[in-house]
């Protein structure tokens, strides 16, 4: 059994090098290994195949508005548990649980800010949120950002990011589709411009509902978008689905994405057309 510890003349074993946690990333989309530093310095987007990592609302915030200053409001709203819903754990339970992971009462958050000194109404969803999922509070948080759009004469700017309407709330989580869609027309008749922008994933009753009712909406590369999920269609339909069927860029083949725009160019694309949709206000 000595023969396994047996060491070479001249030669002594070397100390196992620690490599720091977190040093290198692997893009899911094309397997490339990059140094997390340069992902970081590219806003979390592979510099091989342009896929856009999911990144904080935080950074969002800092991204788009001016010096990152967001008066955020609504700030206390939280669900409540109307249907005393339970799955593997209680509702109210598992809010708690969100809450203390993401430090965030809800998955959206909402305020006004200003985007190249254009005033905007702003909503933003968080993905870490249980989902970004829309339950009866995400529903009225995005439905007050459009009223106060509507009583400022702001533009809307609505990042999306979300796995669709909240389960544990049932039919009134399904109501928040029809609620914020009839003030977007509100909206509309204002002649107030939306603009929506489509992270990865923004899918379910949030595709259904406000992500796709922008005046002008844009999306990030590779973002998965859609309302049921590809497994699900497959067996629906009976039929293979097509090559890329749920990207961004198939959205934009077929006309339902306007524009899909890099994340370093996403303030400059958004100021362009802020100043030429609401050109009275610039």
């Amino acid at each position: 059994m000595a023969w396994f510890r047996k060491v070479k003349a001249g030669l002594e074993p070397q100390q196992k090098r620690n490599i720091p946690e977190g040093l290198w990333t692997k893009c899911p989309s094309c397997g490339e290994i990059v140094y997390s530093k340069k992902m970081e310095q590219a806003l979390w987007a592979c510099p091989n195949c342009k896929y856009h990592f999911r990144i904080s609302i935080q950074k969002y915030i800092s991204l788009l508005l001016d010096g990152g200053r967001l008066e955020e409001y609504d700030v206390t709203l939280s669900s409540k548990d109307p249907l005393k819903f339970k799955d593997s754990k209680k509702y109210p339970d598992r809010i708690k649980q969100a809450q203390q992971k993401t430090g965030a009462v809800e998955a959206v958050t909402a305020g006004m800010g200003e985007i190249g000194g254009v005033p905007v109404s702003f909503a933003i969803m968080n993905f870490e949120f249980i989902g970004g999922s829309m339950g009866s509070v995400v529903g009225e948080k995005i439905t007050r950002a459009i009223e106060r759009a509507i009583e400022h004469e702001a533009p809307l700017v609505i990042i999306s990011c979300s796995g669709g309407a909240r389960m544990q709330e049932g039919i009134l989580s399904l109501m928040q589709m029809a609620k914020t869609s009839s003030l977007l027309a509100v909206l509309d008749e204002k002649k107030i411009p939306y603009i929506s922008i489509l992270t990865n994933p923004t899918t379910a009753g949030v595709m259904a509902s406000y992500a796709s009712l922008g005046d002008v909406i844009i999306s990030e590369p590779k973002a998965l978008l859609g309302f049921a999920g590809p497994r699900v269609i497959r067996q629906t339909i009976g039929q293979d689905l097509p090559e890329g069927f749920q990207s961004s860029e198939f959205f934009l083949e077929k006309g339902f994405v306007d524009k899909i725009v890099e994340r370093q160019e996403l303030r400059e694309t958004v100021i362009k057309l802020l100043k030429f949709m609401w050109r009275k206000k610039c």
